[in-house]
């Protein structure tokens, strides 16, 4: 008989549709029933000799919340039996609600219940507890994952006694993931989470990898390339970490019409098994980034979420270097404008801050500016040890592409039908801020732009992190940063900005509640098995 091996995730949901991800312990057929006699099947597909579907619910009604079960070959695996958490629903949304969108980065795992948690409550365990303590209460309508959903680099101490029993940990990589197999161990890992689990099968998800999910400092340089191309077991931890992400996080991402139309994930599910078809792919996205899009577009209602790939997308060449490659730069460039007056916010989902703190902004287009040679090649040299043992590798390290977004964000955000608001959601930084950009006189957009950065979820937040980043938004760590500017020749950024939230420390989401004109921010963080506490709260619209 068919076990229920992980989920199931509720990701996409529209107003009739949505998408419910499986893995199950064998072939077998999938069905989704929801209480209102809504529903639908998919047989399973198989990887790596595991079985996972994605099935597509139809017949939903919009505005309704519907109860939901999940069978395989006609069994019911979902909910489980005895299970102390509500059922899990689907929740439509009707025209004109607003959209309560929580977002953040950075998620550890969190330890089994009978060993202390040594970063303190998990954000995600801690919002699952509160809804499932009132279940009529106050819920996301998405949650929104902005990278490092696993860490193939930094695994926990249950994952690494898994991998010594499987091989010798004394070779490369050591206590890292090394392929497909240990990267599913990842995941049960991090889903199979009581409270986690319960919770991504009742709020829809979005997500986006960064670094971790694949390799502390992905792509950061063409240098670094290199170097871990030479690395013998770097080739099976990259192809099993692109192939891995395709099936639990990519998948999940797209809209039934995007998965109808999508010739890879039609090959995989056709195929007896689709792991030669999905490693192929994966192949070609190495060799070729531009020949893969992992970036991605959702609509709520009146609000859209443009979800940015800011580390497979990169282009290398210090003399051509840049966040997006063209055709990804097009494509956010198409998405931002279309339809002008179509919605009343825009989100932009980059895994990576786009404003810093200015003295971090200017060290790293400073440092930019070494590795591309301004001060010689010795300077150079010191640039790219500096850029690495730093992490030098946010929007503005491509001083190019931050006043590309720069730019495209004023212009979507100008105009008789400009939005209310544009927001830069981001994380990757251990910490949470709010900035502003403001334009020269005359020459800013419409709406209010904010740069909105939330993480961790559940990580570390050394003292170095707390202590670098209070002390890079003062002004003398202004002062310090326009003299290193200075030594690499940089120009001004095109805007200036300024913090007006933050920065605060701990385990935390933030929520945007999102309504026709009206946007209002809330920052939580976790003190507790159930308690979320309110740290900030403000109204960014009139």
């Amino acid at each position: 008989m068919a076990e229920l091996r992980l989920g199931p995730l509720l990701r996409y949901v529209d107003g009739s549709t949505a998408t419910v991800w499986v893995e199950a312990s064998r072939p077998c057929a999938v069905r989704v029933r929801g209480a209102d006699g809504s529903g639908g099947e998919a047989r399973t597909f198989q990887v790596a000799g595991h079985h996972y579907a994605l099935v597509t619910v139809t017949g939903l009604t919009p505005g309704t919340t519907t109860q939901y079960e999940v069978h395989l070959d006609g069994t019911g695996v979902w909910p489980l039996p005895g299970s102390p958490f509500p059922p899990s629903v689907i929740r439509t949304p009707a025209d004109g609600d607003p959209v309560r969108l929580a977002f953040g980065s950075c998620r550890w795992a969190a330890p089994p219940a009978d060993e202390k948690d040594p970063v303190g409550p998990d954000a995600l365990d801690t919002l699952a507890a509160r809804m499932a303590a009132d279940p009529d209460g106050e819920r996301p309508d998405v949650l929104v994952l902005l990278g490092d959903q696993v860490y193939a680099d930094e695994t926990s101490k249950a994952t690494r006694r898994w991998l010594a029993a499987r091989r010798d940990l004394s070779e490369p990589p050591g206590d890292e993931v090394a392929d497909y197999e240990e990267y599913t161990r990842l995941y049960y890992e991090s889903w199979l989470d009581p409270e986690v689990r319960w919770l991504l099968s009742t709020v829809p998800s979005c997500m986006i990898f960064d670094d971790h999910d694949v390799i502390d400092d992905w792509n950061t340089s063409a240098a670094w390339l290199a170097d871990m191309r030479a690395t013998p077991w770097w080739r099976e931890r990259l192809l099993s970490g692109l192939m891995s992400y395709w099936v639990h996080q990519h998948l999940g991402n797209l809209s039934p019409a995007e998965l109808a139309a999508d010739p890879l994930f039609a090959a995989v599910r056709e195929a007896p098994d689709g792991t030669d078809e999905l490693r192929s792919f994966a192949c070609k996205a190495d060799a070729d980034p531009a020949s893969v899009r992992w970036s991605y577009r959702r609509d709520f209602g009146r609000v859209r979420l443009l979800m940015v790939d800011t580390r497979a997308a990169r282009v290398l060449d210090e003399e051509a270097r840049s966040m997006l490659d063209p055709g990804e730069a097009r494509w956010l460039r198409e998405q931002a404008l279309d339809a002008p007056g179509s919605y009343d916010h825009l989100l932009i989902g980059t895994s990576l801050p786009w404003l810093l703190p200015h003295l971090v902004h200017d060290a790293e287009a400073w440092n930019a500016a070494l590795c591309r040679g301004e001060r010689g090649e010795r300077w150079a040299r010191f640039g790219e040890d500096l850029r690495r043992r730093a992490d030098l590798e946010h929007w503005a390290a491509f001083p190019s592409s931050f006043d590309a977004l720069t730019e495209l964000i004023a212009e979507a955000g100008s105009g008789p039908d400009a939005p209310a608001t544009v927001c830069v959601l981001s994380g990757d930084v251990h910490h949470a801020y709010i900035a502003e950009p403001a334009w020269p006189a005359g020459t800013g957009p419409d709406a209010r732009v904010l740069q909105l950065t939330c993480s961790p979820v559940h990580n570390a937040i050394p003292l170095a992190i707390r202590l670098g980043f209070r002390f890079g938004w003062s002004g003398l760590a202004r002062v310090l940063g326009r003299r290193f500017a200075g030594h690499g020749g940089c120009p001004k950024p095109p805007i200036d900005w300024r913090r007006t939230g933050g920065p605060w420390f701990g385990n935390q989401l933030m929520t945007l509640t999102l309504g026709r004109r009206s946007a209002r921010l809330r920052l939580e963080q976790a003190r507790g098995a159930a308690r979320l506490d309110v740290v900030a709260e403000s109204q960014l619209t009139p």
